[in-house]
């Protein structure tokens, strides 16, 4: 079965899984989040303290990895979920620590590897929606359609202060602005599959657009085969 994907690349806190979200209920297809992967991987590094004086313990992370299978859970409301090993998480891999660490694991070669190849067997069996910082230029690089946003680091980081406090995490908005700083710099100059905009992305800056209007731009650029 031959299969439709968009691409949706970016920094964090752009709006890429609440917009990819939105993109795939409209268009019927499957939200594919890349960021939950690897917030997944992050939680269980913590979890196993496979960090040592602020290093991966590698050796361990790689023996765990050929264990973790992500899979589709459908819903009750016809739509599919993203599971992992039997489980479907949820806001425990959306904590400062796990966010903290993301960016981190994200770099490490055996991770990228291992959920390059789960991404590319889940998106075989449904059209998708995919989000993350490299879906077009490496992942999915003929991807049907790619977008790459954008956005100021203190607007994300305002976002991301408003939806933990929202959910009733802790937040402190100096350290989560600090953590999307690091993470720009960490996840664009990375050896391995740096986050870029690839070249037949279209770039779209959310910086001052609400949720509803960048939605419209996405939808302008639609095939009509789509």
């Amino acid at each position: 079965m031959s299969t439709k994907i968009i691409a949706i690349d970016g920094f964090a806190s752009t709006g890429k899984s609440t917009l990819s979200k939105r993109l795939a209920q409209h268009l019927g297809f499957t939200y594919m989040d890349t960021g939950y992967m690897f917030r997944v991987v992050a939680l269980q590094v913590l979890k196993n303290k496979w960090l040592e004086a602020g290093e991966l313990n590698d050796a361990a992370l790689a023996s765990f990895l050929p264990e973790l299978n992500f899979h589709w859970v459908d819903q009750e409301d016809g739509l599919k979920a993203m599971g992992a090993n039997g489980v479907v998480y949820g806001e425990e891999i959306r904590t400062q620590e796990v966010s903290a660490l993301v960016s981190q694991v994200a770099a490490n070669a055996a991770v990228r590897q291992h959920l390059l190849e789960q991404q590319r067997s889940l998106a075989k069996s449904a059209n998708v929606v995919m989000d993350g910082r490299d879906i077009g230029t490496v992942v999915f690089p003929q991807a049907d359609l790619k977008f790459y946003l954008i956005a100021q680091a203190e607007i994300r980081a305002q976002r991301r202060f408003d939806e933990m406090q929202a959910k009733g995490l802790t937040a402190d908005f100096d350290a989560i602005l600090a953590n999307v700083v690091e993470r720009d710099h960490l996840d664009s100059t990375r050896e391995i599959a740096p986050l870029k905009k690839a070249d037949d992305a279209i770039e779209i800056d959310t910086s001052h657009f609400t949720v509803e209007e960048v939605f419209a731009l996405l939808c302008k650029q639609l095939p009509t085969d789509f």
